[in-house]
């Protein structure tokens, strides 16, 4: 594949575990991952295959113990298993968007205001990225009612949906999406369908982890199959 927008290379990962007298756990061994614009690659194995720490490595959240993560970014090639924390928060604001698991927010921050983060981040007026904000959340099915309170007062499918109206409210070159159903119900799992297909349709390259098999047999171009190290 010679059009892609986020590639690795001989990726590896292992967690040393202090308490338990250095313990070494590998967890990824030499990953070749490669996404183009416009496609959505499920990652499929096992679970304890390592599916959750690759997104996170890809994310930065994890550092890498060896090989490369090649993004398009700026205009260039950036090794994000390299990069410093500057180049990591420019990576974050611009070019890779993340809906995880857990909604993890400042407490007493209104929903609203979460949601327009990624816009503000990009220098989108107060205005526009409230109103954009408010837009994603009602198509998410979250009333306005909800839109001024902090999402620690929310329920768990409506704390993700709000984490997903953060991830889809600004396009993104690469996407990264941790089971963005998981506490959804039928009518948002179909928003969230939409939502997937359109950012492809748009040209983001998707990386997926999809525990739903009839979501992921909709929106995966691709299975990546992710085995556990030996």
């Amino acid at each position: 594949m010679t059009d892609w927008a986020l590639r690795t290379e001989g990726l590896r990962k292992e967690f040393l575990l202090h308490l338990q007298g250095g313990v070494r756990i590998p967890v990824l061994d030499g990953v070749g991952l490669s996404v183009a614009p416009g496609e959505c690659v499920a990652l499929h194995g096992p679970s304890g295959a390592g599916k959750s720490t690759l997104m996170r490595c890809l994310y930065g959240n994890y550092g890498a113990g060896g090989g490369r993560i090649l993004l398009r970014h700026g205009g260039r090639t950036l090794d994000l298993a390299a990069a410093d924390a500057q180049e990591v928060r420019a990576v974050r604001r611009e070019t890779i968007g993340y809906v995880s698991q857990f909604l993890r927010v400042i407490p007493r921050v209104p929903a609203v205001q979460v949601v327009a983060a990624p816009l503000r981040a990009r220098g989108v007026a107060e205005a526009e990225a409230l109103a954009r904000a408010a837009a994603m959340m009602a198509r998410l099915n979250l009333p306005p009612r909800l839109h001024a309170l902090p999402p620690a007062t929310f329920s768990g499918g409506e704390q993700q949906r709000v984490n997903l109206a953060r991830g889809f409210v600004a396009p993104w070159p690469v996407l990264l999406l941790d089971e963005p159903t998981a506490s959804l119900d039928a009518a948002n799992r179909e928003v969230v369908v939409d939502l997937i297909e359109e950012a492809k349709a748009a040209g983001s390259a998707v990386v997926g982890i999809f525990h739903d098999a009839d979501v992921r047999e909709r929106v995966a171009t691709r299975l990546f199959e992710v085995r556990p190290a030996a």
